[in-house]
């Protein structure tokens, strides 16, 4: 793919609240809603038998292989080209082109790089389409795994302009507040899960474990009319900054009301860097949340730390890392394990489809790559690292796709990781976050194995201790549940008893952008 972006994903889809599985951009809604930006409509779950076609089949329709190469042929030909700048200053690559080139654009790129392209149906006629959305939704197959489940749940698209955003600068519109689930039906239970210091939800004194009850006046609990979700929609995930919006949560038996106004808030993405004293030597800990390009400064800074400490082990808290930069995770990697466990292992090698040159396996990364931030590292500088051969992780189903590498790609090079907590999401799967036109496209692409080619772990990784997140303190607090059973576990090899809790299984609420894994080719 030469002329296509240098970015390789894998990811973990999240569901809307209401409406099952989505894709189509934005936040993640209590029941359908629009993309924000785009206003694209939300993924329709695809059918196991293709609806029949109303329009008339072009050759290309039966035959994509007609349609050539998709990047040098279709590629920014827009229907309605944008103007002027992007965020960076750097000017639209669009030209004027009609929605059949948007459409040919992505059927092409499917039929080359999608990792089942030989499952899409040639039943879907590009002129029964209105716009490039919807007929992305169905390219992909419809198959089904051994447990009824569709065999591709990771299709998404997100509005461009806001995903360069979220990558780049760790810049997120909302409130800076992260939310966990029970369930996709009423009644719901929205607790808070973390709150992003010096933001609006931080302002508002919200605290981890505040359930929500209301929002602008809606009961949120049991709210299920249209016009109910849509106010719920409006309040929890702003679309422009400015507006403030009502809350009531209740905190314990005490019942309280706050407002919030959305802003664009910079997410920091390792937090909590403590060294911790025990009778059996110094243990680092940090929590980890997204592996963007801002968080390479902040994990060299922290090994730092730990290194001049010289801890003799580590937790590792990414039980709401969603993923990000596999670079990152393969410096992250080598700032535990070290040369000695690392020299001459790979970390991830990606596997493609038939069509598809096979890319450089991804190393141990020893210096790092540079990534551009605000408070950038300079490339080629050689990391700390520890030199472990045992490493504790702790983990939800909120721990995804480059979190999973971490612990999959510390294994694959006998580093022994213990895993505290619950299953993690299970996506061991990539693509390549395509933008055209002001729309970012992912679909699958390839899947990732480790040093010792396993990359079997669609249903998660297990973990070694099973404990219920502890939402009733903070991250960091050596009494929290898992980082209290982490360092039991450390120094007696056995796990705390089972928690009831245990039996409520919560999810995050985030956008499936924010569950991933980039890949940086060289």
């Amino acid at each position: 793919m030469p002329t296509a972006p240098r970015l390789i994903a894998s990811l973990c889809a999240a569901a809307f609240v209401l409406a099952g599985c989505g894709g189509g951009g934005g936040s993640p809604g209590v029941g359908t809603r629009p993309d924000q930006g785009s206003q694209q409509p939300p993924t329709p779950p695809t059918p196991s038998n293709p609806t029949p076609p109303t329009g008339t089949a072009s050759p290309e329709d039966l035959n994509p292989n007609l349609l050539g190469e998709a990047f040098s042929t279709y590629w920014n030909l827009c229907a309605t080209p944008r103007t002027g700048v992007d965020s960076a200053g750097r000017p639209f690559p669009d030209r004027q082109g009609t929605l059949l080139d948007e459409l040919k654009f992505l059927r092409a790129w499917a039929n080359q790089y999608y990792l089942w392209y030989n499952e899409i149906p040639n039943t879907y006629r590009m002129a029964d389409f209105t716009n490039p959305i919807d007929y992305f939704n169905v390219l992909k197959t419809p198959a089904l795994t051994a447990s009824g489940q569709p065999k591709d749940k990771y299709h998404f698209t997100y509005a461009t302009e806001e995903w360069e955003k979220l990558q780049s600068s760790g810049i997120d519109l909302g409130y800076g507040v992260t939310w966990k689930r029970n369930s996709a039906t009423v009644p719901r239970t929205w607790l808070v899960t973390m709150v992003e210091p010096g933001s609006p939800a931080d302002a508002a004194g919200l605290r981890r474990g505040d359930m929500l009850l209301k929002v602008d006046g809606v009961d949120f609990v049991n709210g299920g009319g249209a016009d109910q979700v849509n106010r719920i929609n409006a309040g929890l995930f702003p679309e422009t900054p400015g507006v403030a919006h009502q809350f009531t949560l209740q905190r314990g038996s005490t019942t309280f009301d706050v407002s919030m106004t959305g802003a664009e808030v910079r997410i920091d993405p390792v937090k909590h860097v403590q060294v911790l004293d025990t009778p059996t030597g110094k243990v680092g800990y940090l929590s980890f949340e997204t592996h963007n390009q801002v968080s390479e400064k902040e994990l060299v800074d922290a090994f730092t730390t730990f290194k001049q400490a010289a801890v003799s082990d580590l937790v590792l808290d990414m039980r709401y890392n969603g993923g990000g930069l596999l670079y990152v995770a393969s410096e992250l990697s080598y700032m535990i394990a070290g040369p000695e466990q690392t020299n001459g292992k790979i970390f991830e090698r990606p596997q493609y489809n038939d069509k598809t040159a096979q890319q450089p396996a991804i190393p141990f990364r020893n210096t790092a790559y540079g990534f551009s931030s605000p408070n950038p590292v300079r490339p080629g500088t050689t990391l700390p690292y520890l030199g472990l051969k045992r490493v504790t992780v702790l983990t939800t189903s909120g721990t995804c796709s480059a979190s999973e590498a971490v612990i999959n790609g510390l294994r694959g090079a006998d580093v022994q990781v213990d895993v505290i907590g619950s299953t993690t999401c299970g996506k061991p799967y990539g693509f390549t976050p395509v933008p055209n036109c002001g729309t970012t496209y992912f679909s699958i692409e390839f899947k990732g194995v480790n040093n010792k080619g396993f990359g079997d772990f669609s249903d998660g990784l297990a973990p070694t201790c099973q404990v219920a997140d502890d939402l009733s303190r903070p991250l960091g607090d050596r009494s929290e549940g898992l980082l209290a059973a982490a360092l039991t576990y450390r120094e007696t090899g056995t796990c705390p008893p089972a928690s009831r809790a245990r039996q409520v299984p919560m999810e995050i609420v985030r956008h499936p952008a924010k569950e991933i894994s980039i890949y940086t080719k060289p």
